[in-house]
C-alpha cells in the first residue's frame, strides 16, 4: 500500500486522542517573596477556585502559539519569553475528560505584575509559601494578600512546586534571576531576588564578588535616586560571550 492510499484510508477516531491544554505558570516577586499570577475560575469545573491561566490548544496552533494566546487573552500581557516546564498528564488531573497540560513558564519583574493586573478584577498575584529548603521539593501554597491560603485549582499546586524547584535549581549556574529584575538595577536588589528565591541570606561580600566575577554585570555610570542614603550604583546584565 502506498503512502497516499495508506492516509487516505486511515482512520483519526480509531484511537483515543486527550485533549491538549497549556497553562501559564507566571512567576515573580511580591514583598520580598516568590509570588505568581492566577486567575480566578469562573465556570465549573473548580468554579471559584484560583488558577493558572490557561487554555485548549487549537488544532491549527502549534503550542506555543497556544501559550502565546493565552499569555495575552487571559494574562493580559503582551509578550514574555516563555519556555516549556513540564508535562502534566495525571489520568484524574481534570474531571471532564482526558487532559493533557504542557506548563510554560515565565519570570516577570513587578512592574510587569502590577501592569497585568489594571482593569482585570478576576487577576490576583498571589504569594507562594514554600516551606521546605533547597531544591527538596514538596508542596506549596498560594496565599492572598491577607494571608490566606486560596484554595487552587486541578494540579496547579503541582505546576507552581515544579517552577519554583526548578528556579531554584538554575538560579546559581544560570542568568535567570536576571529576568526579574528592570534593566537597570543595584547589587542591593540582585541579592534581594536571590536571598527571595532560596529563601535564605547570603553573605554580602562573598555574593558580590561572585557576580560581579562572572562578568555579568555592566556598571551604567549612574546611580539610584530617590533614596536618603548614599546612592548606590546602577548595573545592567551583559550577557557573557
Amino acid at each position: 500500500m502506498s503512502k497516499t492510499d495508506f492516509l487516505a484510508d486511515y482512520d483519526p477516531a480509531a484511537y483515543p486522542r486527550p485533549a491538549l491544554a497549556v497553562d501559564l505558570v507566571l512567576l515573580g516577586l511580591r514583598d520580598g517573596r516568590p509570588a505568581a499570577l492566577l486567575l480566578k475560575r469562573t465556570r465549573h469545573p473548580h468554579a471559584g477556585r484560583w488558577a493558572l491561566p490557561g487554555g485548549f490548544v487549537g488544532l491549527d496552533e502549534t503550542l506555543d502559539a497556544a501559550a502565546e494566546r493565552v499569555l495575552r487573552e487571559k494574562a493580559g500581557i503582551a509578550q514574555t519569553y516563555l519556555e516549556q516546564l513540564y508535562t502534566f498528564g495525571a489520568l484524574d488531573r481534570d474531571p471532564r475528560m482526558r487532559i493533557v497540560s504542557v506548563a510554560h513558564l515565565a519570570l516577570l519583574p513587578e512592574q510587569t505584575f502590577a501592569d497585568a493586573l489594571e482593569g482585570q478584577p478576576d487577576l490576583m498575584v498571589a504569594t507562594l509559601d514554600v516551606p521546605w529548603t533547597g531544591e527538596t521539593g514538596g508542596p506549596i501554597s498560594a496565599l492572598s494578600r491577607r494571608g490566606e491560603t486560596l484554595p487552587l485549582a486541578f494540579d496547579h499546586a503541582d505546576m507552581l512546586a515544579l517552577a519554583v524547584l526548578r528556579l531554584r535549581g538554575k538560579l546559581d549556574y544560570s542568568d535567570v534571576g536576571f529576568a526579574l529584575l528592570p534593566e537597570q538595577f543595584t547589587l542591593r536588589q540582585l541579592q534581594d531576588v536571590h536571598e527571595a528565591i532560596l529563601a535564605t541570606p547570603l553573605n554580602k561580600p562573598a555574593f558580590r564578588r561572585r557576580m560581579l566575577d562572572r562578568g555579568w554585570l555592566a556598571p551604567t555610570g549612574t546611580r539610584e535616586a530617590g533614596t536618603s542614603f548614599r546612592p548606590a550604583e546602577l548595573y545592567r546584565f551583559t550577557r557573557p560571550r
